[in-house]
């Protein structure tokens, strides 16, 4: 018979390590950041006193936000995205520098800096961020709001058709626009529809994983319980056909299937998953004329060189002559890519930092993506478990689908780099993911008020 014991009262809350860590990203930013300024201009610009007066700012804020709102979070998670970041603020300083030299060169008027309208995007999102922590106090109450966010997940994915605000930007309508202001409105559609999933997904998962029914050798489910999958199926070949929006509905198809799997524990979901995936792809393919061009041109970019193929061949060049340690920040050409600033940034930083520094960059999305599955791992509750790897897998999926698309591993889609792209939406959007998935860990790592076996509060403590 056990005997209750509780969790060790003494558990280290880890927040001087992610002190050290914050200090460490500033360092290395602040070090690229003077680096690009050093090198292109051969002095610090004016505006990197304000940059780093800004960033570190930020961080103490954010930090201290963590440190009072979500004591027992993971210490890893917050530095890994600020140095992603603040990759990201350099290079597009990098790049306005560029332009800069262009317009001079060109005789033209110089345009206006995009890193400082980032910068503001970053405050905000880091604002945000802490308003999610002090807001969601406890994540398990965001279940009850599952069809609640299916409602304004869908309503959101639809908005940008609606006449009058909707717009089309590189023939994909994904914005909305009032005035001078435009917003993606699917950035946050990804954070209420996972909510949605992981709560019907609690529900509904016995049924799910339990009833099967044997074809050809191979348990599948009852019909009935296949309509979350069609539903969600259908919904994504919506987004393709009218929104024309190949990466968004490849993002929502693939999270449902991967957190359905990690709900049921059934490898039928994902061969089904696979086979409607196929299914669409082909018929998508013969369908519509954007995805067969898209096809194609990612079957023979150089075919397509002087038209649709022009900015994939340039990424090509742009990363190839990167080769392993790369240019040297503001020592190549990113500039010659079309959208360096937000599709293909990842190509202007496979030029400048090599394939080296690339590889560093995605190790960084992989300790990202790692931790919040280890939070999902070591919650306690369905739910939670649910919406952290889901957010997990969304974040996974963006960065498989643009760098994969940029290397010509996958066809282009329209998804934006995590924290590191040009952009106001994804970026606020990312930030909230980010505080969520600290809840999460902070919920799963805090000792008080649990009380355990013997054997459980063991496994505990190793999960930690």
């Amino acid at each position: 018979m056990s005997v209750p014991t509780e969790l060790p009262a003494w558990q280290p809350t880890r927040r001087n390590a992610e002190a050290g860590l914050l200090v460490v990203a500033l360092v290395i930013g602040l070090a690229a950041w003077a680096n690009v300024d050093l090198v292109m201009l051969g002095e610090l610009s004016p505006t990197f006193t304000v940059f780093a007066i800004v960033v570190i700012a930020l961080a103490i804020v954010a930090h201290l936000g963590v440190r009072f709102a979500a004591t027992y979070a993971d210490p890893v998670l917050l530095p890994a995205v600020f140095m992603l970041n603040l990759l990201g603020l350099t290079m597009i300083h990098r790049l306005d520098l560029g332009e800069d030299v262009r317009a001079i060169s060109n005789g033209t008027a110089t345009p206006s800096p995009d890193v400082t309208t980032q910068l503001t995007w970053t405050a905000l999102g880091a604002a945000l961020f802490l308003l999610t922590l002090l807001v969601v106090r406890d994540h398990r109450r965001l279940q009850r709001y599952t069809y609640t966010s299916l409602f304004i997940g869908l309503l959101l994915l639809v908005l940008p058709l609606a006449p009058g605000i909707g717009a089309t930007i590189n023939g994909a309508t994904l914005w909305v626009r009032v005035g001078p202001f435009s917003f993606q409105p699917a950035e946050l559609a990804k954070i209420l529809l996972t909510i949605f999933f992981a709560g019907y997904l609690v529900v509904k998962k016995d049924s799910l994983a339990l009833v099967r029914t044997k074809v050809l050798g191979l348990e599948l489910p009852r019909g009935r319980d296949l309509g979350p999958l069609l539903v969600a199926w259908l919904v994504s070949l919506g987004v393709l056909v009218f929104e024309r929006d190949l990466g968004t509905s490849l993002l929502f198809f693939g999270l449902f299937v991967g957190m359905l799997y990690i709900a049921t524990q059934r490898i039928s979901w994902v061969v089904l998953g696979g086979l409607l995936f196929i299914a669409g792809s082909f018929g998508a393919y013969f369908a519509f004329n954007h995805v067969r061009v898209r096809v194609q041109v990612w079957l023979d970019p150089f075919a397509y060189q002087s038209e649709q193929g022009y900015q994939i061949v340039q990424s090509i060049f742009g990363l190839s002559s990167g080769g392993l340690l790369g240019s040297g920040w503001g020592q190549g050409f990113p500039l010659f890519v079309p959208y360096a600033k937000s599709d293909f940034i990842i190509s202007a930083f496979g030029e400048e930092l090599g394939y080296t520094g690339l590889a560093a960059i995605l190790m960084l999305y992989a300790i990202i993506v790692t931790r919040g599955m280890r939070a999902s791992v070591a919650c306690r509750d369905p739910f939670g478990t649910l919406v952290a790897a889901g957010l997990s897998i969304v974040l996974a999926l963006q960065v498989f689908v643009v760098v994969g698309g940029v290397t010509r591993l996958i066809p282009l889609t329209g998804l934006t780099t995590p924290f590191l792209a040009a952009g106001g939406s994804a970026l606020i959007a990312n930030w909230i993911m980010i505080a969520l998935l600290l809840r999460i860990s902070d919920t799963s790592r805090r000792p008080d008020a649990i009380v355990l076996s013997p054997d459980d509060a063991l496994t505990q403590v190793m999960r930690l």
